[in-house]
């Protein structure tokens, strides 16, 4: 999904899929982004318009606000409406800040 890297871009936070690997994670804050799984709409028993979930998860040391309003300019800017959730992770003394959100794939209708 080149659409969705470059919107992550511009956030201008290092970001990696899913993970980065073992001791390659850089200082926080940093980004791990994934498509866990679709919503597709089906017509005439084939997928006729794709629609995956979209998951961005930002790690901080501590809470910053200005540092979501940076993501959440970007991700307004492009009109896509997402879902916020924070929780703190303990084990790793990390803040996770998540935002989901549902977008097109490719080669719709």
């Amino acid at each position: 999904m080149e659409e969705l890297v470059q919107i992550i871009q511009e956030m201008k936070i290092p970001f990696a899929y899913d993970h980065f690997a073992e001791g390659e994670s850089p200082d926080p804050p940093f980004i791990c982004y994934l498509i866990p799984g679709s919503d597709n709409f089906a017509a005439d028993g084939r997928v006729y318009f794709k629609l995956n979930e979209v998951r961005i998860e930002m790690y901080t040391d501590f809470k910053d606000p200005s540092l979501e309003s940076r993501v959440e300019d970007v991700l307004d800017r492009h009109e896509i409406f997402y879902n916020k959730l924070e929780t703190w992770i303990q084990s790793e003394k990390l803040y996770e800040v998540m935002y989901s959100f549902d977008m097109e794939g490719l080669n719709n209708g």
